[in-house]
């Protein structure tokens, strides 16, 4: 018996449909799918998940000073002059930042290996490119999914039927996060 199924795809076909599966399902909390892709992308997802739960605690907090441009308050970088070029002037600010541990850095590399990149557009349109923001799937999995599911030992999705599809009978599911 093979250890995964092949879903009639080539292995670069399959692996790019799991990755957009597991990165939809993380994103939305549930997809619908037929039922063997969903097995398949349970295993993934689940994985991925008791990752976060394993190493949700895992960093430390700690206190940097960072440059940061002086603005005016039309949101604009202050410049001024000094021998004869325009220079931006920069204040120096503390801040607090997470540092991963080790480990916890290591699962979140994995965890990048299998996600891709989430960008959400606003519903009202103002724009190409305006009011787009990147969505981190990785810290989202930490502290929400990480949080949410601390004690809960495995079984992180549910599979339910909802009948086969009209075009060709396939069984399709909802899979989604308990």
């Amino acid at each position: 018996m093979a250890k995964y199924r092949k879903l009639g795809r080539t292995s670069d076909q399959r692996k790019a449909l799991l990755r957009n599966q597991v990165t939809a399902l993380l994103y939305n909390g549930k997809i619908v799918t037929t039922e063997a892709r969903a097995k398949e992308v349970r295993k993934i997802a689940e994985g991925l998940i008791a990752l976060a739960v394993k190493e949700k605690d895992n960093f430390e907090n700690v206190k940097v000073t960072a440059k940061v441009p002086r603005k005016d308050k039309d949101g604009k970088r202050v410049k001024e002059v000094v021998d004869g070029k325009k220079v931006t002037v920069y204040d120096m600010v503390e801040k607090e930042i997470r540092k991963d541990l080790p480990s916890r850095l290591h699962a979140r590399r994995q965890m990048l290996k299998v996600l891709y990149p989430v960008t959400e557009v606003p519903k009202t349109p103002a724009g190409r490119k305006k009011n787009t923001k990147e969505v981190d799937l990785v810290a989202k999995l930490f502290d929400e999914y990480g949080a949410k599911y601390a004690n809960r030992n495995g079984g992180y999705t549910r599979i339910i039927k909802i009948g086969p599809r009209k075009g060709d009978a396939a069984m399709e599911v909802v899979l989604e996060l308990v």
